[in-house]
């Protein structure tokens, strides 16, 4: 039996899932805008935990996690927390931070790997997500190696998004236009953390 069909379409999806704007894609422009490292790091951080979430869903743990509603309401709001402290963590710079230094780069250079995967990690969409698209997607009696594609597909498709856009917000055009009003741009960036922080926490 070819699986073929079903692994396409999974790619498809996992795709939109990835391009479809949320707290990942403003965490990984706002970095790449200070410095390309930094996109790059907490880009491949946030792959990590996407890989990882589908890992998990393979084995039918993220399942668990969207079924119990206490689990999900303490993930929940550790990433809403999380949102909020990077966004607060912005704007602190953006103010305190001197004109002659960028302020986000001042706030973000440090830990962006392990920045990415925490917000990764800590957003409980991704487990309902995968669980609900590979029960949807993947025939029950598949063989183990449809399931590793599975995963090698989530990995490869979050890999390659993540890092295209942190390469392109930190070319040195949109580094320079970013230059002239980096201060106007890490209110809007540490704003948008924050509010989507707080939507998280208060969503139901």
């Amino acid at each position: 039996m070819s699986y073929l069909p079903e692994l396409v379409t999974l790619g498809s999806v996992l795709l939109l899932g990835c391009i479809s704007p949320g707290p990942d894609f403003v965490a990984v422009t706002s970095h790449a805008l200070a410095e390309r490292r930094s996109g790059l790091r907490i880009a491949h951080g946030i792959a990590t935990a996407i890989t990882l979430w589908a890992s998990l869903s393979v084995a039918g743990l993220a399942f668990v996690l969207s079924q119990v509603a206490l689990l999900y309401e303490v993930v929940r709001l550790a990433g809403a927390a999380y949102l909020v402290y990077l966004g607060a963590s912005v704007l602190w710079s953006a103010r305190h931070t001197p004109a002659k230094a960028p302020p986000m780069q001042a706030a973000m250079k440090r830990g962006s790997f392990r920045r990415g995967f925490i917000l990764g990690m800590t957003n409980p969409k991704a487990a309902v997500f995968f669980s609900s698209l590979f029960a949807t997607l993947l025939p029950a009696q598949a063989p183990a190696w449809v399931y590793g594609a599975t995963i090698a597909l989530a990995a490869a498709t979050a890999f390659g998004w993540f890092t295209v856009v942190a390469l392109a917000f930190s070319i040195g055009r949109v580094q320079q236009l970013y230059g002239k009003a980096r201060r106007g741009i890490d209110i809007v960036m540490g704003t948008l953390l924050s509010l989507l922080g707080l939507r998280l926490a208060f969503e139901r």
